[in-house]
């Protein structure tokens, strides 16, 4: 097992109310599976991937990530374990203008103690793996929708995460991209890479191993 969350709970205020985001949420996730979460827009989809990820907090439930409870971890605690074995997938790909292709994969290696030499060797293994060498000094704003993600999917790997969270990751990119990408997560998935995606498309939910879909911050079904 990967994670688990348990009779989460995740609400806002609001004139004296209590709005639930995620209302009791019950969800175990097993190392290897590809899960994809669908529903209506504002059904908490968003909102869960962010509780998952840990960059955002819940109310009331328990979260267990790798044998960690995360509710009970102080808040650096709780970030060492996300930048070291979560990588996350945008849809408007969260790439950093002023920085190249290149450094764009590099930092979420600067946070970790890794020397120069190391962290060459793993990007340029990410610049191969997804046949961008020759793009590695451009700009993002150089780059097609499609390679943008790619630059986006390579960054999230490049320090092997053992769960990738993606957000509608091909939200603003044609079929033809959307394929590619899920393709590519889904040859990730095989080789061992746990994924959990929020997307609005059937053909990207089917490439998951099995779909749950929320409702009003609820899980309706899942199968």
């Amino acid at each position: 097992m990967i994670l688990q969350l348990k009779d989460l709970f995740k609400w806002v205020n609001s004139g004296g109310q209590r709005i639930f985001l995620l209302n009791d949420i019950d969800f175990t996730v097993n190392e290897g599976e590809f899960i994809s979460i669908m529903g209506p827009s504002g059904s908490g989809k968003t909102t869960l991937l962010n509780v998952i990820g840990m960059l955002d907090n819940f109310n009331e439930g328990e979260y267990t990530f790798l044998e960690e409870s995360v509710h009970t971890l102080k808040e650096k605690h709780r970030a060492k374990l996300y930048k070291e074995y979560i990588g996350f997938v945008f849809q408007s790909y969260h790439l950093i203008d002023e920085l190249t292709v290149y450094e764009n994969i590099e930092t979420p290696l600067l946070y970790k103690n890794y020397k120069s030499s190391e962290r060459k060797a793993m990007v340029a293994d990410m610049l191969d793996r997804f046949n961008i060498v020759g793009k590695k000094e451009l700009f993002p704003s150089q780059l097609s929708g499609g390679q943008q993600q790619l630059v986006g999917i390579a960054r999230a790997l490049v320090s092997n995460p053992k769960l990738i969270l993606a957000d509608e990751p091909t939200g603003n990119l044609n079929s033809t991209q959307s394929e590619e990408i899920m393709e590519l997560f889904k040859t990730l998935n095989r080789q061992g890479v746990t994924i959990i995606q929020v997307t609005h498309s059937e053909s990207n939910a089917a490439y998951g191993s099995r779909t749950l879909h929320l409702k009003d911050g609820v899980i309706v079904n899942t199968h």
